[in-house]
């Protein structure tokens, strides 16, 4: 079993945010998307799809009326491999279509599996995650802006929607890990 290197990295904002994990080849891009979810930070709340060369793979929903015709491809059985197969190649993760919350996912390198560490892992990345439902890079942007100024007339809302006090350089690798060892990879099962 071959091991990837990837990275993934959202699109749109400056400094990037982004991680590198590494996964088995042989995952399934349904297993992926927790990861992903895990990995960055999101909670699963919203719909997803995997994006190559303008063929949309996601979870066939049984009540989706315009599945069909929408060039839709039922990913259940497809492994990240069937879309990434050498170094460069980049898929498409869109997360929660109202923000668009898109991501690069390039596959960085393709290793030899070590029997050493527990797969997947993130060995790397920088920045949080944005919070759900924030409007995506535009929305998000404005509110760090926000965030800055304690006399913006939105800044109490916001500070009292985010609950604690939201630092957007935060990472822990370590807590991302230890996610990623547990069922479903830490994955909240709203959406999977």
């Amino acid at each position: 079993m071959k091991i990837y290197q990837i990275q993934v990295a959202l699109v749109g904002f400056k400094p990037k945010i982004w991680r590198r994990l590494l996964v088995p080849s042989v995952l399934l891009l349904s297993d992926f998307h927790k990861i992903i979810q895990t990995s960055m930070g999101w909670t699963n709340s919203h719909l997803h799809q995997f994006i190559k060369d303008q063929t949309f793979y996601a979870k066939r929903y049984p009540d989706d009326d315009t599945w069909e015709e929408l060039n839709n491809v039922d990913y259940a059985k497809i492994k990240i491999s069937n879309l990434l197969k050498k170094e460069k190649d980049k898929i498409v993760y869109e997360y929660d279509f109202g923000d668009s919350w898109e991501h690069d996912i390039i596959l960085e390198k393709v290793l030899s599996y070590d029997q050493n560490i527990k797969y997947p892992v993130c060995v790397a990345g920088k920045m949080n995650c944005p919070p759900e439902d924030c409007g995506g890079v535009w929305g998000y942007s404005d509110m760090l802006e926000i965030l800055k100024n304690p006399n913006h007339e939105e800044y109490d809302s916001f500070t009292e929607w985010l609950g604690e006090e939201f630092d957007p350089e935060y990472f822990d690798k370590g807590a991302i890990n230890k996610m990623l060892l547990t069922e479903d990879y830490g994955c909240i099962e709203l959406f999977d």
